[in-house]
């Protein structure tokens, strides 16, 4: 608990930190971010992480992380064509490996970069967010992710009975579900409180809700591949916590279903 505590508070601080700077300080953090948990994924699914079809993965994310806004130009592409050509290149290594890396191994590092990659842009949009209240909406979704998570956590330890999805995450139950999505929707309701004019009651309901119940989702994602390839911790470069897919699992998620649903101002 100790080191998990420690562990922790020195992450929170650098994460914090650069979001409230901003700018290319807080992109680049991403970046590193996407490319690590790119990382963990290749190796999870039995990948070389430095192997060549790895490597276009990583060209992959990096290209889903483009700051075309702080680079003030235009995307060349749109998204669908991009998520093509990438499903293309994917097909191509295919080929080239003479099936050495075969359509399972493609799909699944395929899979991966736009998991991660759109996961990780949606979270730079949010922050760089045209209405110039970036700040507000990245702090609105990860508090209510976080207080998603606590909720869960918390209630489920006080009064959780029933198991949410035990061939999955043995230890979640219905009532930390539950306990996860109330305090979820009080903390949007929070800050709808603050500022009335950026974010009305409604709509910080159902922020409040999607953040809970997605993320929570997006928990149960991760525990579910986790759980087919036998292994606790996505990686180890947060000791007591895991990896970066184990403690951004529902921001990966939540980010850009917000965003689908046009919750927060976009583009």
């Amino acid at each position: 608990m100790k080191q998990r505590l420690i562990t922790g508070v020195a992450a929170g601080a650098i994460f914090l930190g650069l979001c409230l700077l901003g700018g290319w300080w807080f992109h680049l953090l991403l970046i590193v971010m996407a490319l690590i948990g790119y990382y963990e994924f290749a190796k999870m699914i039995g990948c070389s992480p430095l192997g060549g079809s790895t490597i276009a993965g990583y060209g992959a994310v990096l290209c889903f992380m483009m700051p075309w806004d702080l680079l003030d130009v235009s995307a060349p592409l749109s998204w669908k064509q991009g998520v093509w050509l990438l499903m293309l290149l994917f097909f191509f290594i295919t080929v080239f490996t003479k099936n050495k890396v075969d359509i399972r191994i493609t799909a699944l590092l395929f899979i991966g970069a736009l998991y991660i990659g759109t996961g990780f842009s949606y979270m730079a949009v949010s922050r760089f967010s045209p209405d110039g209240h970036g700040l507000f909406w990245t702090f609105l979704l990860l508090c209510s992710i976080w207080g998603s998570d606590a909720g869960a956590y918390f209630v489920g330890r006080a009064w959780g009975k029933t198991k949410l999805w035990p061939a999955i995450s043995p230890n979640k139950t219905v009532e930390g579900a539950l306990g996860g999505v109330i305090i979820a929707i009080v903390i949007a309701m929070v800050f709808a409180l603050i500022a009335p004019d950026l974010l009305t009651f409604g709509r910080a309901g159902i922020i409040g809700l999607a953040s809970a119940v997605v993320g929570q989702l997006g928990d149960l994602v991760q525990s579910a591949y986790k759980r087919v390839y036998g292994i606790k911790d996505s990686g180890s470069l947060l000791p007591g916590h895991g990896g970066i897919l184990d403690r951004c699992d529902s921001w990966i998620i939540v980010f850009p279903f917000v965003h689908i649903l046009m919750l927060i101002p976009y583009h």
